[in-house]
């Protein structure tokens, strides 16, 4: 007998799409993917991929401070060493590094087609303003299931994409 299957909210599907599109070694941020998606803001995007995103890239999603997300740092830290993730060190001695922004955002080229970078600054909603790639429809509607298994524990993967500015 199968387990019951969780209906995922369409939002955090079309939040847990964009975090899988991002390749390795580059990240965005909550403000980022809110303002790709034309929808919601950051606290917004967070809760969906806490709730959800457990079996998607999460840690290639991030503040605009570059901070590793509390409570979570050291197996993030794993992820971005393993990937090649630019870093920086931290403020002090000792200090928990900090994502370098600068050239660790994607701006939604393929692997080594750009620089990876989506904006000139640090903050959270530069790059809605240079071209990215979006998924063209949520996983419901390209005829994949919206969530398999229980929330945060997988996802249908695979995406239709169109260019947007």
């Amino acid at each position: 007998m199968a387990g019951p299957t969780h209906s995922l909210p369409e939002y955090a599907d079309r939040v847990l799409t964009m975090a899988e599109q991002i390749p390795p070694g580059r990240v965005l941020t909550y403000g980022d993917i809110a303002g790709l998606l034309g929808e919601g803001g950051p606290r917004q995007v967070g809760r969906a991929l806490a709730l959800y995103g457990g079996a998607v890239p999460w840690w290639r999603v991030v503040r605009a401070d570059g901070k590793l997300l509390p409570g979570h740092e050291r197996r993030a830290l794993e992820h971005y060493r393993a990937e090649g993730t630019p870093l920086r060190a931290g403020a002090g001695p000792g200090d928990t590094p900090r994502l370098d922004l600068k050239r660790a955002r994607w701006n939604g080229d393929a692997p080594g087609d750009g620089d990876g970078v989506a904006s000139a600054g640090d903050g959270g909603g530069g790059a809605a303003a240079h071209r990215h790639q979006l998924p063209a429809s949520s996983g419901a509607a390209a005829g994949r299931p919206s969530v398999r298994g229980t929330p945060g524990k997988g996802r249908a993967t695979g995406a239709d994409w169109r260019s947007v500015s």
